[in-house]
């Protein structure tokens, strides 16, 4: 009978998505003797080590985890309870210019990790390693004391600091598994055992950076070696040393669980070190390796990894499945699902990771596992099929994206040479330590542009300046330029894309009918994603003053988050959620618009069931009154006129053109049921946005010819829809016949008819017993006419 160890990782920061390295790993590596069996890690994150109630929630779940497959051997990897890096981090600052703050903010630090330990298990317990606690908040206070008079902080001393979170926290669940009666656990200090190879720059690492975990390499020979000394000897002592020859005799209470501290190695040099922020990740992964476990579990706080941010695409659901090659683009371009260095040690052994919801544990998640196939592999075949053909398979798993980046671009450079551009323009970057998220280059080779982090634009700026110093001044470089606005990348990341065509124009139409304006592209050779560069923010759109405060005071921003627009029109594109159509509806407690209101609550289940479309009312106005769903909510619809009532806000046209242009579904809908030339004017303002307009009001399209043309060009210009074809004719289909007999090449001299609905019936039921006056009294009964029925007696679209 073998009892494979699983490791499961708790805490940690979120994943950095911006840099990809490589991890050594020798074919050579030993694995201790005693430790011949897989194993099953534990990762946690940030938020399940906040309190005591979160380190009981863990604590449990770790029982249940070992026991409910069986007795299931657990290492458990913990990083510092909540906040508590930032808390050292500050101890080591204030050191700098006055030690009693420093004393005083450790002293907070350190009582509020004993405030947990104490509810979480009995002095008996407790007391050693409070004991320890404090020895160590001594050993930091030596180690700062002098950072005041050298008025600077060693990277070194940083690390050495900042690790003691980590050491806290695995004590502290240890002392509550402790408490448990059978429960056979035992705490390992990773600084004992892990022992790293450090490259590049000291330090942390700036917090959620690209250069999280970079430079850090376990050493794995010694490192299995100096476990297998823990294990035989502290391992012994805390009988968690498990031992297969016991067989089935082996009851579920018999498994151990190991607490190991995330975060924290050694160097070669024997100096405490880290593997930098989001380092637990790595933690959990080289332990596993180490372990031959047969899985890993990520803990975090949300279900799995999501087809997009869950926050800026609503939905957002949990992927079942994503290869090692799916997650490490995913990461790569900004989803937090590892660090892309942290899956390395899984890859080499094939270790699958599962990410769970600490809140959550009866849910599956998603489990990353094995390699995408090569190209090579894929275009065996050569042959390429359209990916819409292949009914039900969407190409892609995900589409995520990197905010606050800018684009640095060097032209007209031809007379240098293209190769030698390309290396001096890289080769700065490198020296200056910048990194390069994207690089496109004009097939002229006189231009290059990079994707560059925005807090590192200056110094790419001045690096690349600095560089081409001598040909700027020759003008044999026309020019060096940072993007003024802040820009982000989008990117849809799957192993589908591979030898389907469509892919990139479904992503690119998407965008398009979402009014997104591309300024990169770039397409990996793998044909695993395809990414593309937008502004943030919608630089055309600028509210007046008296409505930002409107705006402001229902919590809504005031600019539109152009990259949120791209992610959900790009998601809806790929059948990965329901097209959510955001409408708006004018004149909605008037007969049409109530009567509108009243189909779109009967028909929302059928349009969902069998078009896949939603429809949220995120607007209601009547011709005094306006209630806007505040933050993308939908309006309950079953009651427009309680909606509508005293304590709604009095209309504001360009307030409730703000709320339309901030909405970031890329599918938005103006419904005008009133007949109001002042509504009637603003189609072109809306379309302009990338709004649809559907108008039953017939002033529109009957009113001046100069707004029917205004309309009509900014309809073709912005790529949107007017229909207003329910205007004419009583909604017969006289618009669509027209426009079909005229483009298929039918030249149309005369419409001869009344186009009046209402006219229409009159003048079909006038007869020598029925008067005009009758007539028109029938008209009204039926409701055929408009609320005043001069509208239509007036003739404006009778004829």
């Amino acid at each position: 009978m073998e009892h494979s160890w699983e490791v499961h990782k708790f805490g940690g920061g979120e994943c950095c998505c911006a840099c990809l390295l490589h991890c050594f790993c020798p074919s050579s590596l030993i694995i201790p003797t005693s430790l011949t069996h897989n194993n099953v890690f534990h990762n946690k994150h940030t938020a399940s080590l906040a309190d005591a109630t979160l380190y009981k929630t863990v604590g449990d779940l770790l029982l249940s985890e070992s026991t409910q497959r069986g007795p299931i051997p657990t290492m458990a990897i913990v990083s510092a309870r909540g906040g508590m890096t930032d808390l050292l981090v500050k101890v080591v600052s204030s050191a700098l210019s006055d030690m009693s703050q420093a004393e005083l903010d450790l002293e907070n630090a350190l009582n509020g990790q004993l405030d947990i330990l104490h509810q979480l298990a009995p002095t008996s317990i407790t007391d050693e390693i409070e004991a320890n606690m404090r020895k160590d908040a001594q050993d930091i206070l030596s180690v700062v004391q002098s950072l005041r008079m050298i008025r600077s902080v060693p990277p070194s001393v940083m690390e050495v600091v900042t690790g003691f979170g980590e050491i806290w926290s695995a004590q502290t669940l240890y002392a509550y598994l402790k408490a448990k009666v059978g429960t056979k656990v035992a705490w390992l200090d990773a600084r004992d055992v892990l022992i790293v190879k450090c490259e590049g720059n000291a330090g942390l690492g700036e917090k959620g950076s690209s250069s999280s975990t970079g430079g850090v390499t376990p050493v794995w020979e010694v490192t299995s070696k100096k476990l297998e000394e823990w294990w035989d000897s502290v391992g012994k002592v805390e009988g968690v040393n498990w031992d297969d020859s016991l067989g089935d005799d082996v009851v579920e209470k018999d498994a151990p669980i190991v607490i190991a501290t995330g975060f924290v190695a050694t160097s070669t040099e024997g100096v405490p070190t880290t593997l930098k922020r989001s380092g637990s990740d790595y933690s959990a992964t080289i332990f596993a390796k180490l372990l031959e476990s047969s899985r890993v579990t990520m803990w975090k706080n949300t279900d799995g990894v999501y087809t997009a941010d869950p926050r800026r695409v609503p939905e957002a659901f949990s992927i079942d499945s994503l290869k090692y090659d799916e997650a490490m683009e995913l990461a790569y371009f900004g989803a937090q699902v590892l660090h892309p260095l942290a899956m390395v040690p899984c890859i080499d052994s094939n270790i699958p990771v599962y990410i769970r919801n600490i809140f959550n544990p009866a849910f599956e998640g998603t489990v990353i596992q094995g390699r995408c196939a090569s190209l090579k592999d894929v275009n065996k075949d050569g042959k390429v099929v359209n990916w819409r053909s292949k009914k039900g398979v969407v190409p892609i798993k995900g589409i995520t994206s990197v905010d606050k980046v800018s684009l640095l671009t060097l032209e007209g450079a031809s007379v240098i040479g293209g190769a030698e551009v390309a290396e001096r323009f890289m080769g700065c970057m490198a020296d200056a330590a910048i990194d390069v998220l994207i690089i496109t280059q004009a097939s002229s080779e006189s231009s290059i542009t990079v994707v560059i982090p925005e807090n590192q634009c200056k110094a790419a700026l001045a690096a690349l300046r600095s560089a081409f110093e001598l040909e700027l001044s020759r003008s044999n470089v026309n020019a060096i330029s940072l993007s003024e606005d802040t820009m982000s990348i989008v990117a849809i990341v799957g192993e589908g894309m591979a030898m389907n065509s469509g892919v990139s124009a479904s992503f690119m139409s998407s965008l398009a009918k979402a009014n997104v304006n591309i300024r990169v592209i770039a397409q990996g050779s793998s044909e695993r994603q395809v990414a593309v560069v937008v502004e943030a923010k919608d630089g055309m759109f600028r509210l007046r003053t008296h409505y930002i405060l409107f705006i402001l005071a229902h919590s809504q921003l005031n600019f539109v988050n152009i990259a949120s627009r791209a992610l959900r029109s790009a998601h809806m594109a790929f059948t990965l959620s329901s097209t959510m159509v955001s409408v708006a509806i004018l004149g909605g407690t008037g007969k049409l618009g109530s009567a509108l209101i009243r189909q779109l609550d009967a028909q929302k289940e059928n349009l969902a069931n069998k078009l896949n479309i939603g429809v949220c009312v995120s607007a209601i106005a009547s011709s005094t009154k306006m209630r806007l769903g505040i933050n993308g909510q939908c309006l309950a619809t079953n009651n427009a006129d309680d909606l509508l009532g005293d304590d709604a806000d009095d209309l504001d046209i360009e307030s409730l053109t703000a709320h339309l242009e901030a909405d970031v579904n890329p599918h938005r809908v103006v419904i005008d049921c009133t007949n109001c030339d002042r509504i009637a004017d603003m189609y072109p303002f809306w379309m302009a946005s990338g709004i649809n307009v559907i108008s039953p009001n017939r002033n529109a399209g009957a009113g001046p010819l100069a707004r029917y043309n205004a309309i009509r060009d900014a309809q073709r210009a912005n790529s949107v829809e007017w229909q207003c074809e329910s205007s004419v004719g009583s909604a017969l289909p006289i618009l669509t016949t027209l426009r079909d007999l005229m483009q298929t090449g039918d030249d149309v001299k005369l419409l001869r008819g009344c186009l009046s609905g209402t006219m229409a019936y009159v003048f079909s039921t006038m007869n020598e017993e029925v008067s005009f006056t009758d007539a028109v009294q029938q008209a009204i009964e039926k409701d055929y006419t408009e609320n005043d029925i001069r509208e239509d007696l007036s003739g404006s679209d009778a004829v």
